[in-house]
C-alpha cells in the first residue's frame, strides 16, 4: 500500500501567494497550474486519490509532483530538461521569426500620404515566402534554415500557402481576365437527390 503524501508547509508566505496565484492562473502554463493545484489541494488536507480523480491524472503523478515540490519548492513544479538534442533556435529567436512572419513585408506597398503606393524596399517581394522570410530572418543574424521556419509556423497552426502572383495584383492599371476562352468542357448538371 503507498504511503500517504501530502506537500511540504510553505516555506514562507510568499511562496504560498506564488503557489495559490499560479493555481488560479488562467495564463500560466497548463503543466505549472495542475501542479501548483495539486500543492494547493494537498495544502488543503485533499489525500493523491481525490486530488488525482478531481484533476483527471493518476495517484502516482501526484505523487511524484508532491515529492518534486517537498524536495525543490517552486522550482520543483517545472519541467526537467528532457533528453535529446537542445533546440538549435532559441526561444528569442523562435518569437522573432514569428513575429516576422506576422509583419508586413518591406515590399508590400502601402498608400503615403499622397494617396501614391509606395514599398519600404521596393526590391523585396510584396509577400512573405519561406525563402524571403530565411533571407530576412539571416539578415537579422539568425542562423536558420527554410524548413525551420516552415515548422515553426507549422507549430504555431499558421497555414502556409504558395505565393500566386496571378490571384492578386496591386498594379492599379491590372485588367482581371475576361470569360473563358472555349466552352468545349460542357459543364454537369447537379445530380438530383
Amino acid at each position: 500500500m503507498p504511503k500517504l503524501l501530502y506537500a511540504r508547509s510553505p516555506a514562507d508566505a510568499e511562496e504560498e501567494r506564488k503557489v495559490q496565484k499560479l493555481a488560479g492562473a488562467r495564463h500560466a502554463p497548463d503543466d505549472w497550474t495542475m501542479r501548483a493545484k495539486m500543492i494547493v489541494a494537498s495544502w488543503d488536507g485533499e489525500r493523491t486519490s481525490a486530488i488525482a480523480a478531481r484533476l483527471g491524472c493518476h495517484m502516482q503523478t501526484v505523487r511524484e509532483r508532491l515529492a518534486r515540490f517537498n524536495a525543490e519548492g517552486l522550482d520543483g513544479l517545472g519541467d526537467r530538461p528532457g533528453a535529446g538534442r537542445r533546440r538549435r533556435i532559441t526561444e528569442p529567436e523562435r518569437s522573432r521569426i514569428i513575429a516576422l512572419a506576422r509583419a508586413d513585408p518591406p515590399g508590400r506597398p502601402v498608400r503615403d500620404d499622397a494617396g501614391k503606393l509606395r514599398a519600404t524596399d521596393e526590391t523585396s517581394p510584396p509577400q512573405w515566402t519561406l525563402d524571403g522570410l530565411t533571407d530576412t530572418a539571416r539578415a537579422e543574424g539568425i542562423q536558420i534554415q527554410r524548413s525551420q521556419i516552415r515548422r515553426i509556423l507549422l507549430a504555431e497552426k499558421v497555414r502556409w500557402r504558395h505565393t500566386r502572383s496571378w490571384a492578386h495584383s496591386y498594379d492599379p492599371e491590372f485588367a482581371p481576365k475576361g470569360r473563358r476562352s472555349s466552352t468545349s468542357t460542357p459543364t454537369r448538371p447537379p445530380v438530383p437527390r
